[in-house]
């Protein structure tokens, strides 16, 4: 016996499935939401420039690294243990770092 196509689109469909396509879009936008509140409130923005930049994060510290961006490369650098901390005259008021293509980067304390 053949269905009337007329009576066919008046009919709901019944797929048990179907809620979870809308629960995926949900899930994307709150997740697309969330990385750009984080970008934000962190102020990172400068990762998604095309200009070139360097970062210090924790400066001080022993856990201190220096991210730079050159182009498409973003490269990070963290302190070696070579550091001599003897000497009797003056006090330390910064430190720099020389990164490999020869960049000198001075950080206050």
């Amino acid at each position: 016996m053949k269905q009337n196509p007329i009576l066919r689109e008046n009919e709901e469909e019944d797929n048990p499935l179907g809620m979870l396509t809308n629960l995926f879009d949900v899930a994307m936008v709150f997740a697309v939401a969330l990385m750009v509140a984080l970008v934000t409130h962190f102020n990172m923005s400068e990762i998604f420039s095309k200009e070139d930049y360097t970062i210090v994060k924790n400066p001080g510290t022993e856990n201190m690294e220096i991210i730079t961006k050159e182009g498409n490369e973003i490269k990070r650098y963290t302190p070696s243990d070579n550091d001599p901390s003897s000497g009797s005259r003056g006090r330390k008021v910064g430190t720099a770092y020389q990164l490999e293509n020869g960049e000198i980067i001075y950080i206050p304390e």
